[in-house]
């Protein structure tokens, strides 16, 4: 198992510890995946309450119905959200984080914290 720390020698250089080149990876690929455009706005969207297709398209202002479908399934297939099918007339497709959404949206509010206090 490899243990990760942080270790702060001075007030602005910080000091990596035990990151290996696979966990370096992984890292990149989680940053990416929720740095891609528009994927934080959907997944805040959604956990905001918005469930519809048309909800989210609406509160992720300048999102085209084509990249949110493309968002949508990516973020399906990476596990952080799931698509329900409600059987009604006609059909309704609902859309909510899963477990591993939400841990990863919890994950991000202390980058949101860092964000407002630093914001200009």
């Amino acid at each position: 198992m490899t243990y990760y720390s942080l270790v702060t020698n001075t007030d602005t250089q910080l000091d990596l510890h035990h990151i290996d080149d696979d966990a370096c990876l992984k890292f990149q690929g989680a940053v990416e995946l929720v740095g891609k455009r528009w994927s934080s706005g959907i997944l805040l969207a959604i956990a905001r309450g918005s469930e519809r297709f048309s909800d989210i398209v609406s509160v992720v202002i300048g999102l085209s119905d084509r990249l949110l479908s493309q968002r949508l399934r990516e973020l399906e297939i990476a596990g952080l959200i799931e698509r329900v099918v409600v059987p009604t007339v006609p059909v309704q497709v609902r859309y909510r984080l899963t477990p591993k959404g939400a841990d990863l949206m919890e994950s991000l509010q202390p980058l949101a914290s860092w964000r407002n206090r630093w914001a200009e």
